[in-house]
């Protein structure tokens, strides 16, 4: 038995290895044949080759000596190099290798082969011959022959062949087979000749093309491509313009028609040729005025509906590309709607959603829907700002001149002029818009020497510079009041100072990881100040049943015993159910006046409120700061009294707010090993926004009663009362999904389509105030009356859709593209869609990934205090509202852009906020600077702060002098005080630019801590800041211009004293700098950018302006110090925001009165810089994928900060740095950058531009990745705590100039 079974295994295995063996064998011996003949065909090519020079020789003997009488021999040589163009071989692989030799042969560099035959063609008489060579070009020009089209138009076969189409239509009747030959070839390399038009006409081509077709109709074979060289010939103006005259419009409505299944090719042909026709807007009205416009969305109905296997979408795209180019004219559009093609092409388009493959006439379709969807007016009764305020000296030109010049009874919103013009001026350059973009291209780049170099004439006499002096104290200063000696005696660091309270180092890296790598500073144990607590103290304080009140009175103090009284009678149950319903009814707004009552104050409770408890409360200021939180303790113990209710959410909320409110660190509960042996006194220091010191609720109320606002605001917005913690997570950068854009655009064209669906309703008005607001429950309820905040109008549309106007800047047209406003009145878990409809830029990063930011009340009454980038569905597009050329700088024909996204917001009934990007108020800056002031020691740091203007709106613009005390009084210190370099630093002259606040704030606080790399920095420079140049233009909620209604950063040129008062004065700081020889040695205006990603530079740099031109200029011309590139490649190396690729050095005479381009030239600044953050994200580096936020964007200007050390062996004066920092320097030295950096456009576009032609379902194109090697922070040990990455050895680090 056993046996048997081993037999058949045996003989199992046996047949599988010869079964094997034998494929095996056949393999090889297959392969053996392919190699055999392969080797066959490359001896026979060889010989090819050879072949075929040795004809072109022969063919070309022929031509020097008398073509005519040797016919014969020409026809036979012209047959053979035909038959080799097209040899048939046995096995396929030949065929191919043959005739590409061929090919190539002939057209080969420095082969005279092509002008061989085309000298052949030229002169012989012979028909068989003539034949044989068109039918050798049409092979040359067949498949994948773009370049060999090149090669017969260089050498002058577009001439030949049209005047042998001249000669061969003499013939009566012509030879059909020359004809065909020739315009197939025509065809082909028409395209290729920029002049291909002009050279058609003059030799007559157009009528001889088009008296062929009129003739042969019914001859497809001819026809076809006769139609095909007709396109090629439409696409010059004057061509089409011409043939449109002769009827070839009305030929072509002869030869397209319904659906048919025969001749489809010349029907497509047919209708690309129509396509070029139509384009000339003298054919286009033809066209319209023929009455073919129905006949073609018939059509197009008929192809349709018969279609249904979708083989024919070539056709129907090309019907669709015939009306698109119609609807270019005012009078094809107006057709289009008479003929109701908005509701055909919708609902055609609605039917082929379902099928991916026919996206291209979807696509269409919409292009087509939206450019006939009739221009609207925006629903306001003027583009000018709400507000107005009054200028002291009115401009005598420009644009605010223009619209103080506007007459009242002028309607700026639209006029006729808004439509397009449609006269045409006809041009024979078909390529007119690729030169017009190439001469374009560096005109903007100053081209004159004398303008890019150093100006030596300050501009003002230094008399006048004197009233500058009082800003600059530190120069003179002697610190007779200062305890500096006994401090130089007793102290042997500056470390072992105490603090009142943590001044935050911040950063955005991953979470402390080791206990020796990680930031130090000085804490003050067990002593938290109330002030420095997360959130108000309205909220610690508060009592059971505790109620959020609606408003914060400042003023009124009687109602405060009413509070207290409420307060203590409320001993009920409250659930989270209630307050999420009743949240918004509390949360209203937190009014500045006083409205004293007290019966009117409303208390949550268990179970709903009563009628009587409808009216809004009220709660005094000295009520939120008599107010103590009893169980609020570094331990994090709950928020609220016991007894409030013993609900577990709530209790979990307390405790989340508790530990949220610890804005000191308990050093006895630290871990005695957390403490360096060598440098007591300083302690772990937590991942910024846990803490947030700066922030004081009251503080920030009392400075908002003191600002100035143009509206006079009487709110304060929640977000900015609570302030804002940077949210532990990553926020990233979402693709969108397939078709949101183009979906969006259908949602919009429904409005038109079905009118009675809308509801159309206005919700809020900042023009009409005392307009009703809905308290319906089922509408949203908005509001933008509070500092920095924009939205004038908010319309509701359907149930679940608004649109929003933003409001203009004051004193302009124009300029809309911040938002901050309040939402509430919400249902949850239902998606609300938000419309900016007056946006005005072309493209956006709203396209590329970027989320707008939302502020919940409620979650910050759960803990998470802060904006969070947030929405689906973000799309960003050319709508129907029009602009009218008053608002467009006197251009026609403008649109405005929607920014569109969806919301579904978490909680009913709650107080949300969205925003542009993350903002950061005036009253903010002013509570931060006093803040820091309080906290400084001002033994150790010097610090001062004054006032170098008021703004136009009355309120004082504060300038910064930071730097360290010197140790001593004696005459070595206070020289070297004195004596120390400028760093000049400005931020915010553009108001919605909100992330350059925020950097500057991440400088603020760097410098003013106590990280050993500051202090150094501070020993070593003086720092004088002015942190917002733009106070006013922030206050009322402006995005560019200040309340002049123009661009401050437009204005450093000759700025005017009472037009630009903070422009004028930061000037004449540096100018007096600058007169006493103390010219700083760097000039930094913080900014931020709308359509780039990372945070990168412009500086100004000779050499590499004149680069980018034509222009020459002698080597003395261009000498400078190179110095101007280290401070942007030691950031590339050190900050993972930064991209030095995105760097630019090219000065521009759009720029030349920019704060970087005046202080390069006329006060002598090398390093004279303007740094832009990104308000989306990084697309390179460490937080590649990211959308940026405060961390990261408060980290940067730490970094800036940090990559000054560099600068410190560029000046004379000494200074003494730590030796591990000095070690950490000469390391940084040694390291080059690893990114090569040439100066990149500043006119380029860091996305494609979403032009009016793209395909709308698809996404942004794939962005090319600037691949950077991450190079640890030569900063980590003093300042990242997160930096836990392996340093990369120097050999690994590829070598590069790095300029010093």
């Amino acid at each position: 038995m056993h046996s048997c079974l081993e037999m058949e295994r045996f003989l199992e295995f046996k047949g599988t290895v010869c079964r094997r063996a034998t494929s095996d064998y056949l393999k090889w011996q297959s392969e053996r044949g392919i190699l055999a003949k392969m080797n066959k065909v490359k001896v026979s090519t060889e010989k090819g080759s050879s072949r075929i020079l040795g004809l072109l020789a022969q063919l070309e003997k022929i031509n020097s000596e008398s073509p005519l009488q040797d016919v014969e021999n020409a026809r036979y040589i012209t047959s053979k190099l035909l038959h080799l163009a097209q040899t048939q071989a046995a096995f396929p692989f030949s065929v191919l290798q043959a005739s590409e030799r061929t090919k190539k042969d002939i057209t080969a560099k420095g082969s005279t082969g092509m002008e061989v035959i085309l000298s052949t063609l030229e002169n012989t008489h012979d028909l068989q011959t003539t034949l044989n060579i068109l039918n050798i070009l049409n092979e040359l020009v067949s498949v994948a022959g773009g370049r060999r089209c090149g090669v017969l138009v260089s050498k002058g076969g577009s001439q030949i062949l049209l005047q042998l189409l001249f000669s061969a239509s003499k013939d009566s009747p012509p030879n059909e087979e020359v004809m065909v030959q020739l315009h197939s070839i025509l065809a082909k390399i028409g395209p290729k000749d920029k002049k291909f038009g002009v050279k058609a006409r003059i030799n007559g081509a157009l009528g001889i093309t088009l008296s062929l077709v009129k003739q042969n109709l019914q001859n497809f074979k001819l026809i076809l491509p006769c139609l095909q060289l007709l396109r090629v010939y439409s696409s010059n103006s004057v061509n089409a313009v011409s043939l449109g005259k002769n009827g070839v419009v009305e030929l072509m409505f002869k030869i397209i028609g319904p659906f048919n299944r025969k001749n489809t090719s010349l029907i497509k042909v047919s209708l690309d040729t129509l396509a070029a026709l139509l384009k000339s807007k003298t054919n286009a009205r033809r066209a319209v005025d023929r009455g073919y416009f129905p006949i073609l969305l018939t059509i197009y109905i008929d192809w349709h509906r018969h279609d249904t296997r979708h083989r024919h979408m070539l056709i129907r795209k090309g019907i669709l590309t015939c009306i698109r180019n119609i609807t270019c004219i005012k009078l094809g559009r107006k057709a289009f709607v008479d003929a109701e093609g908005m509701k055909v092409l919708y609902n055609t388009s609605q039917e082929c959603l379902s099928v991916r493959t026919l996206d291209p006439l979807v696509n269409i379709s919409s292009i087509i829907m939206r450019k006939c969807f009739p221009k609207n007016r925006l629903p306001i009764p003027t583009i000018k700002s709400v507000y107005h305020f009054q200028l002291p000296v009115i401009p005598t030109s420009g644009p605010v001149a223009q619209l103080y010049n506007l007459a009242p009874e002028v309607d700026d919103v639209v006029d006729e002029s808004d439509d397009t013009d449609d006269t045409e001026v006809e041009t024979d350059n078909e390529n007119e818009d690729e030169e017009k973009d190439e001469n374009k291209k560096n005109d903007d780049i100053e081209t004159d020497i004398n303008k890019l170099k150093p100006v030596h004439d300050l501009g003002r006499l230094i008399e006048e510079l004197e009233v500058y002096k009082q800003y600059f104290p530190e120069l003179t200063e002697d610190f007779q009041a200062y305890n500096l000696t006994e401090k130089s005696n007793t102290s042997a660091s500056r470390s072992d100072v105490k603090r009142a309270g943590p001044i935050i180092v911040p950063t955005a890296g991953e979470e402390l990881s080791s206990k020796s790598n990680v930031i130090k500073a000085t804490v003050k144990e067990n002593n938290t100040p109330e002030s420095q607590r997360i959130l108000p103290n309205v909220y610690q304080g508060a009592g059971p049943d505790h109620k959020l009140p609606t408003h914060i009175d400042l003023q009124n103090k009687e109602s405060k015993n009413s509070v207290n009284s409420l307060y203590s009678k409320q001993n009920r149950h409250t659930s989270t159910q209630c307050l999420n319903n009743e949240i918004a009814k509390g949360l209203d707004s937190m009014s500045l006046h006083c409205n004293n009552t007290s019966d009117n104050v409303k208390c949550w409770k268990s179970g709903c409120v009563s009628e009587s408890e409808n009216k809004p409360s009220f709660l005094t200021l000295g009520e939120t700061c008599s107010k103590t939180c009893q169980q609020l303790s570094g331990c994090g113990k709950s928020l609220f009294v016991s007894s409030f209710g013993q609900p577990p959410s709530w209790q979990q909320v307390g405790t989340q707010l508790g530990q949220l409110c610890c804005s000191g660190i308990d050093t006895d509960a630290e871990d005695e090993s957390s403490l360096s042996s060598e440098e007591p006194g300083f302690s772990e220091l937590p991942e910024p926004g846990v803490l947030q010191s700066l922030h004081d609720s009251d503080l920030y109320v009392e400075i908002v009663k003191k600002t100035k606002s143009v509206p006079e605001y009487s709110e304060v917005a929640y977000p900015d009362y609570f302030g804002h913690i940077a949210p532990p997570f990553k926020e990233l950068l979402v693709e969108r999904p397939y078709g949101v854009q183009r979906t969006k655009i259908f949602q919009d064209i429904e409005r038109l389509i079905h009118a009675n669906d809308i509801i159309d309703k206005i919700v809020y008005d900042l023009d009409f105030l005392s307009y009703p607001v809905s308290e319906d429950g089922e509408t949203l309820r908005f509001n933008s009356q509070f500092e920095s905040g924009n939205l004038r109008k908010a319309i509701q549309i359907r149930k679940f859709e608004y649109d929003l106007i933003l409001n203009s800047d004051i004193n302009s047209n124009h300029h809309h593209q911040w938002f901050y406003f309040e939402v509430s009145g919400m249902r949850n878990a239902v998606p609300y869609r938000f419309n900016i409809i007056n946006c005005e830029k072309s493209n956006s990063q709203f396209n590329y990934g970027m989320h707008p930011i939302m502020y919940s009340v409620q979650e910050a009454m759960l803990g998470n205090p802060q904006w969070v980038r947030t929405g689906t569905d973000i799309c960003y597009y050319k709508n129907h509202f029009s602009r009218s050329s008053i608002a467009a700088g006197g251009l026609k024909g403008k649109s405005y852009y929607t920014l569109t996204f969806t919301m579904t917001f978490s909680h009913k009934d709650d107080v949300c906020y969205f925003a542009y990007h993350y903002p950061y108020t005036y009253s903010t800056l002013q509570m931060h600077i006093q803040k820091l002031e309080t906290l400084h020691d001002p033994q150790q740091i010097y610090f001062r702060q004054d006032s170098i203007c008021e703004t136009l709106g009355g309120n004082p613009c504060p300038v910064l002098t930071i730097t360290s005390v010197p140790e001593s009084k004696c005459w070595e210190n206070l020289y070297q005080f004195r004596n120390r370099p400028y760093i000049f630093l400005t931020s915010r002259v553009h108001p919605g630019e909100s992330n350059s606040s925020w950097v500057m704030k991440g400088t603020l606080e760097f410098l003013m801590s106590n990280n050993l790399a500051a202090q150094s920095l501070r020993d070593f420079y003086i720092f004088k800041i002015v942190p917002m140049l733009n106070p006013d233009g922030v206050i009322n909620g402006s995005h560019r211009c200040s309340l002049s209604g123009e661009d401050l950063n437009r204005q450093w040129l000759t700025p005017n004293p009472e037009l630009h008062p903070t422009i004028y004065h930061t000037k004449g700081l540096l100018q007096y700098l600058a007169s006493i020889q103390r010219t700083p040695l760097v000039f930094c205006d913080y900014h931020g950018h709308s359509r780039k990603k990372n945070v990168f530079m412009y500086g100004c740099s000779i050499k590499e302006t004149v680069w980018q031109t034509d222009v020459s200029a002698s080597s003395c011309d261009l000498q400078e110090d190179l110095g101007y590139r280290t401070l942007p490649k030691v950031l590339n190396q050190i900050a993972p925001a930064f991209c030095m690729s995105s760097c630019s050095f090219v000065v521009e005479k759009s720029k030349e009165s920019t704060a970087r381009v005046v202080v390069w030239r006329e006060v002598g600044v090398t390093r004279s810089y303007t740094m832009e953050s990104t308000y989306c994200g990084c697309d390179q580096g460490k937080y590649k994928g990211q959308q940026i936020g405060t961390r990261e964007l408060e980290e940067m200007g730490a970094k800036f900060c940090i990559s000054l050390l560099r600068l410190k062996r560029l000046t004379s004066v000494e200074c003494r740095l730590p030796p591990s920092l000095l070690d950490v320097e000469n390391d940084l030295i040694d390291t080059r950058c690893n990114v090569t950096s040439p100066t990149t456009q500043v006119l380029d576009e860091d996305e494609p531009r979403c032009l009016e032609e793209i395909d709308y379902s698809a996404e942004s194109s794939d962005e090319q990745d600037i691949d950077l090697n991450e190079t640890a922070d030569f900063d980590a040990q003093y300042f990242d705590p997160s930096t836990q990455e392996e340093h990369r050895p120097d050999s690994d680090i590829p070598k590069r100039d790095f300029f010093l």
